[in-house]
C-alpha cells in the first residue's frame, strides 16, 4: 500500500470520528465515494443485511435478506435490477456469488466476484441480464458483522473500456480501510432501523431522525424539511416506537450507548 493511500484512509477515519450521528448518511456517501476512488471503482453501494429467523431453515440464503440498499450513483434502472435480485432470491433463483458471500456470515470478509464464480457464470443468464447492461466486469464485497443477525456490506463495481479485475491489492486496501469502522457501520444500520429497531425506517423517517439527533426543535426540523410541525411530531412518535424508546432523549441515549465499541 502506498503512503498516499494510507494518508487518504487516515483522513477518512478522522472525518468519520468528527462527524455527528445526525450526519451518518452524508458520511456514508462520502465514505463510499472515497473508497471507490481508492480502488478505482465506478459504482459503490451499501447494503444493510438482516437474517430473518422465521425463514432461515429451508431458505437457500439461510434467511439473509438485504433490507436497504444505498447506491452512490442511483438510477431507476439500478433500482429495477435490485428488485429483480430480491425476486429471484425469494423464488430460490439465487446468484451463486450471493451464496458464496454468505458462506462465512458472521465474520469480517472480503470477496471478489471473479474468484467466487466459475468462468461459465459470465455466460449465464443472470450475468447477461443483471450485470452486462451496466458494464459490470468485477465486484468486490466487504462484509462487516454488526450482530449475529445483522451485517453491513460495502460493495464496489468495476467496468469500462480498460477494466481489469480486482485483486489482492484492492483486498488489502479495503481490509485496512474498512475493518476498523464497525462502530460507524453500526451507526448506519441504526439510522436505517436495521439494528435494534422492530421495523426498518422509511426514507422520510430517516430524514426526520437525522434532525432529531441534533439540537434542533421539531419546529426547526419541520421548516428544514418542508413539513408541518405536527407531521414531524408524528414521525418522531413512530421512530421512537420502532426503537422502543421514549422521546428524543431515549433516541440520543440509544445512539451514544449502541454505536460505541
Amino acid at each position: 500500500m502506498e503512503d498516499f493511500q494510507k494518508q487518504a484512509i487516515h483522513q477518512l477515519w478522522d472525518e468519520m470520528a468528527a462527524s455527528s450521528a445526525s450526519r451518518s448518511l452524508e458520511m456514508l456517501d462520502n465514505t463510499l465515494q472515497r473508497l471507490a476512488d481508492l480502488v478505482d471503482a465506478q459504482q459503490a453501494y451499501w447494503i444493510g443485511s438482516l437474517r430473518i429467523e422465521a425463514i432461515a431453515e429451508n431458505d437457500p440464503a439461510s434467511g439473509w435478506r438485504a433490507r436497504h440498499n444505498y447506491y452512490l450513483h442511483h438510477t431507476a434502472e439500478r433500482e429495477a435490477v435490485r428488485k429483480e435480485h430480491y425476486r429471484r432470491l425469494d423464488s430460490g433463483q439465487v446468484d451463486p456469488s450471493i451464496l458464496a458471500n454468505l458462506k462465512n456470515a458472521g465474520t469480517f470478509r472480503i470477496n471478489i466476484k471473479h474468484e467466487m464464480v466459475p468462468p461459465e457464470w459470465f455466460e449465464s443468464e443472470i450475468y447477461k441480464k443483471l450485470f452486462v447492461p451496466f458494464d459490470i466486469r468485477d465486484v468486490i464485497f466487504v462484509a462487516t458483522p454488526i450482530s449475529p443477525d445483522v451485517e453491513s456490506w460495502m460493495v464496489f463495481e468495476r467496468g469500462g473500456k480498460d477494466w481489469v479485475n480486482f485483486g489482492e491489492a484492492e483486498r488489502q486496501l479495503l481490509d485496512y480501510a474498512v475493518r476498523p469502522t464497525k462502530w460507524f457501520q453500526k451507526q448506519v444500520t441504526l439510522h436505517h432501523g436495521i439494528y435494534l429497531a422492530e421495523e426498518t425506517l422509511t426514507a422520510a423517517e430517516r430524514r426526520v431522525l437525522s434532525g432529531l439527533l441534533t439540537e434542533k426543535t421539531e419546529a426547526e426540523i419541520a421548516d428544514e424539511l418542508g413539513l408541518s410541525q405536527s407531521t414531524v411530531h408524528t414521525y418522531c412518535v413512530r421512530i421512537c416506537r420502532k426503537f422502543g424508546v421514549r422521546g428524543r432523549n431515549g433516541l440520543i441515549s440509544l445512539w451514544l450507548g449502541e454505536t460505541q465499541e
